[in-house]
């Protein structure tokens, strides 16, 4: 076992960077010593030199954790450190480096460059850009989504302030509540979308309440940091036919399971959950709907889910 200055030397990956990587995308999940400090085993020593590598040859370190998350590519043998300035390409099960890729890649980079400057101006034309490239369907997981979660890698890497990297993701969710809105108001919402308690990271479940409207299912959506006596008044007095709990980090998960088994409790809606730091932990009982990762696919799962599946009884 390492300590986190210890896996530092031996991956390359500084030590914030390596807690940033946890905190954010749950790639490691470092044991604790008696005093609470991090311990990593041989496992976690190969997944942070896989990250490592990926995001050295240019993946953004959002799509390097899933890729690693979904078993997609290939964890290097622990005690192999990648040299420094390796750009060997990381083996996957389709390529990335094809022109649509390189073109999604340059919209990412002018948004991130955009956000550093503090330029409103310059922020909003590249999400003009970005929504430009085709339809909401279309650009959210592959370009809106990625260009969201470069500007925390950027963060992370020291290279944008907090200031640049709120002020442009408050204007990703203008956009996503525009989206949102222009989707139509429905007369009675069939699904409840929100966070748990506690959680402030709203782009993904914004996304994902818009993504829902667009294929005709009424939503009311409930934003941030939602109490579970929220969630169950909100579901009682829109009589909706479903719950969906976005997890966006791992410290999410607590309320998320608080929320689910509240909801559950009552037996009257489906209660699915999504995110970025959603897993089959969270339905251990196989009760709860899991989501698929990209956006457009859980809209639709969910959809289907609500066309077709019995609600118990009503209070």
């Amino acid at each position: 076992m390492y300590t986190i200055k210890q896996a530092s030397a031996r991956t390359g990956v500084g030590a914030p960077l390596i807690r940033a990587w946890e905190r954010r995308y749950g790639v490691v999940s470092p044991a604790r010593t008696a005093s609470g400090y991090r311990l990593y085993d041989e496992t976690a020593i190969g997944v942070l030199q896989t990250m490592r590598r990926l995001v050295d040859s240019g993946w953004t370190a959002s799509e390097a954790a899933r890729a690693i998350n979904a078993g997609e590519v290939s964890i290097d043998r622990a005690g192999s450190p990648v040299p420094p300035g390796s750009s060997a390409a990381p083996t996957t099960t389709g390529s990335r480096t094809d022109t649509a890729a390189g073109r999604r890649a340059a919209l990412v980079t002018r948004f991130v460059a955009a956000a550093a400057s503090t330029s409103p101006a310059a922020t909003e034309a590249a999400l003009d850009e970005i929504l430009a490239a085709g339809s909401f369907e279309a650009v959210v997981d592959d370009l809106l989504l990625p260009a969201v979660a470069a500007l925390g890698d950027a963060w992370a890497a020291g290279s944008l302030t907090v200031a640049a990297e709120h002020a442009a993701s408050a204007a990703v969710t203008r956009r996503l509540a525009a989206v949102y809105q222009a989707a139509g108001t429905p007369a009675r919402p069939s699904a409840v979308v929100g966070l748990p308690p506690g959680s402030r990271h709203e782009i993904g479940a914004l996304a994902f309440a818009a993504a829902l409207r667009r294929r005709g299912i009424g939503v009311l959506y409930l934003g941030q940091d939602v109490p579970v006596d929220g969630w169950l008044d909100a579901l009682d007095r829109a009589r909706a036919r479903a719950a969906v709990v976005v997890v966006v980090t791992p410290d999410d998960r607590d309320g998320a399971t608080a929320v689910a088994e509240a909801v559950l409790a009552r037996g009257t809606a489906i209660v699915a959950i999504g995110g970025a730091a959603a897993g089959a932990g969270l339905d251990p009982d196989g009760r709860v709907l899991m989501l698929p990762d990209r956006v457009v696919d859980g809209a639709r799962v969910l959809a289907e889910a609500i066309g077709r599946r019995p609600i118990g009884r009503r209070r």
